[in-house]
């Protein structure tokens, strides 16, 4: 398959395209991140995010540019608002004698805030159990059972790119379940 044509067909929601397109571009934009974060899961992580946001855009690319470019500036721009994120949770202040601290916010857990994020859970949990089983399994071994890609790649039995499409896949569904029980 062609890049262009996997495009095409991805912008008709063809799985086969998408996965060719991970796996011709993956390489690319996972070692892009690498250099920048020198962190391989956060790299793995922000790449994951990449790919995630491209298709769910992937109508909104135009063709003009080279497909490889668009991804790595959706890469750079996730990776800054990453960034921009974990400064905002740190706040400058100036202390009496006019010296620069930094001081890291109390961000711990209140009762109220750990009774809500246990019905939270309850009802993600509820959610979750709507995906198709092979879904549920996937989320499962990543978010619960905190297994990397390649341990999850070993415990399905299947190659580490059809892992990753399968999670971005998963979380896309679950995210559409979440917006339609609000």
């Amino acid at each position: 398959m062609e890049i262009n044509e996997a495009i095409k067909r991805a912008k008709e929601n063809d799985q086969k395209a998408f996965n060719y397109l991970l796996d011709t571009f993956w390489d690319d934009v996972y070692g892009f991140q690498l250099k920048r974060v020198e962190n391989e899961n956060d790299a793995e992580d922000i790449a994951i995010q990449t790919f995630s946001k491209a298709f769910d855009r992937i109508e909104t690319f135009d063709e003009s540019y080279k497909f490889k470019t668009w991804l790595i500036t959706i890469s750079k721009n996730i990776h800054i608002d990453l960034i921009r994120r974990e400064k905002k949770s740190i706040s400058q202040i100036m202390s009496n004698d006019e010296k620069s601290v930094l001081q890291i916010l109390d961000e711990s857990p209140s009762v109220e805030d750990k009774l809500i994020t246990e019905q939270h859970l309850a009802k993600l949990l509820r959610d979750i159990k709507k995906l198709k089983p092979h879904y549920q399994k996937v989320i499962n071994l990543r978010f619960f059972q905190e297994l990397s890609y390649k341990e999850i790649s070993k415990e399905l039995n299947e190659p580490i790119n059809n892992v990753k499409v399968k999670l971005l896949r998963a979380k896309k569904l679950l995210a559409d379940i979440i917006q339609k029980s609000k």
